[in-house]
């Protein structure tokens, strides 16, 4: 292939206005090609004092969950089980999301044993790390929850019509924390007007739909004088 004499190759350094432009382009490209929500778990472990001791980030995208970095901060906390708390919280929501596996990746140095006893398995290694160390790639089967009926909700919005471009940018943020809990967004129908919608809502189960509205993120609709009717759905027909 002849090289495009057009194009210039630029080494450098950190450079974070490329690091975000490929991370939205690799995202926008993988979510054309795989139909699954994509979500973020975080679970933070506090002492009584409310002072942070350890946690867990994570993700999940469909059928599968993903560990990114798991600490915990307090050297008094260490060997206390906290990590194993911790591990499980994350495993539990990643469940309840529909996760049928979870996968980490650890360096040799860092803690391979620790997941191994949590029922991990080796899938495999890169080698080259620095210090004679590798890159060990994990993966854990999830056991399926409990089947529970979806839990369906018809939510009756009214948009106030002093202030309707926040209220409708506030219900769009909310909207927008639904795959955070499992939830999906079946229908949305909306007036002439625009002033009120009625939306259909989908979630695995009633204490997904609780997390959502106890969620910190999720917008009050109060605050924008959005009036919202919300009615649990028995039946769902096509």
């Amino acid at each position: 292939m002849t090289p495009d004499p057009e194009v210039r190759l630029t080494i450098g350094g950190e450079d974070q206005d490329l690091s975000d432009r490929l991370d939205r382009e690799l995202t926008a490209y993988n979510r054309a090609a795989v139909d699954a929500e994509e979500a973020e778990v975080s679970v933070r472990a506090e002492d009584a004092s409310g002072a942070l001791v350890g946690g867990l980030t994570a993700s999940t995208w469909g059928t599968l969950g993903s560990i990114h970095m798991l600490w915990v901060v307090a050297p008094a906390h260490r060997a206390s089980g906290l990590g194993r708390r911790l591990m499980a919280a994350a495993e539990e929501e990643a469940t309840r999301r529909g996760c049928t596996v979870m996968e980490v990746s650890s360096y040799t140095f860092q803690a391979p044993p620790f997941y191994r006893r949590l029922d991990y398995t080796e899938t495999g290694r890169i080698e080259g790390v620095p210090g004679g160390h590798a890159d060990v790639h994990l993966t854990k089967p999830l056991a399926p929850p409990a089947p529970n009926p979806p839990f369906h909700l018809t939510a009756i919005v009214d948009y106030p019509s002093d202030h309707t471009a926040p209220a409708r940018a506030a219900e769009e943020a909310a909207l927008a924390l639904l795959p955070r809990h499992g939830g999906h967004l079946e229908r949305r129908l909306a007036t002439p007007d625009g002033r009120s919608e009625v939306h259909l809502l989908r979630f695995p189960s009633e204490s997904a739909y609780r997390a959502y509205l106890a969620d910190p993120d999720r917008p009050d609709p109060q605050a924008t004088g959005t009036q919202v009717r919300v009615l649990e759905v028995g039946e769902v027909h096509s």
